[in-house]
């Protein structure tokens, strides 16, 4: 069995792999399948991510399929499932928030953020990803693995790119600027 090690930043646990994992996103080959990974769980999101995502709603929704506009209408574009706060799904596939270009699945928010309707860009765990935040007594980070991201591992050897600096803009979003310095300079150790 491998053997786990992990980068302390300032009480944040990162494993390794982050670090050391060749990673960058190969839309053309994945078609956004981190969107419509097929589960009954939606994206995670923070309690304090809701009121930013229905202050943003009305530049959203028209951006979004009539499907996906109709089930925010009716059911909301949360729900609670196992204790945890998450994103509501289309026939558990595509996220409430996606809409399609191409066959390419893309985030409605996101779109509105690029387009600068709204201030706020996406919930962080879809920003981070493939980087999952787990909680044991501080965040601990992970890269987590998917079928559907095997280009963007291929694409990584070509770019020599690794999640760590694939997420550099989410992962200062999330903790800072200094902190991800530090795990820079750890990451080179």
């Amino acid at each position: 069995m491998p053997e786990i090690s992990f980068l302390n930043v300032n009480g944040v646990l990162v494993n390794k792999e982050i670090a050391e994992t060749k990673f960058t996103c190969d839309l053309s080959k994945c078609k956004g399948g981190c969107c419509t990974l097929e589960s009954e769980f939606g994206a995670p999101l923070k309690m304090e991510e809701i009121s930013f995502i229905t202050d943003a709603l009305p530049e959203v929704l028209p951006l979004l399929p009539p499907e996906h506009r109709a089930i925010i209408e009716e059911d909301g574009f949360f729900e609670i499932k196992n204790e945890e706060l998450l994103t509501r799904s289309v026939n558990n596939r595509s996220c409430v928030f996606v809409y399609f270009e191409n066959g390419i699945a893309f985030c409605g928010i996101e779109k509105a953020y690029f387009q600068k309707k709204i201030f706020f860009r996406k919930p962080i765990s879809c920003h981070l990803f493939p980087i999952r935040i787990s909680q044991l007594g501080g965040d601990i980070l992970r890269y987590e693995r998917f079928s559907e991201c095997r280009h963007a591992l291929e694409k990584g050897k070509e770019t020599g790119i690794s999640i760590l600096e694939f997420c550099k803009d989410s992962l200062i979003r999330q903790y800072g600027e200094a902190w991800y310095s530090e795990l820079e300079g750890k990451a080179r150790e």
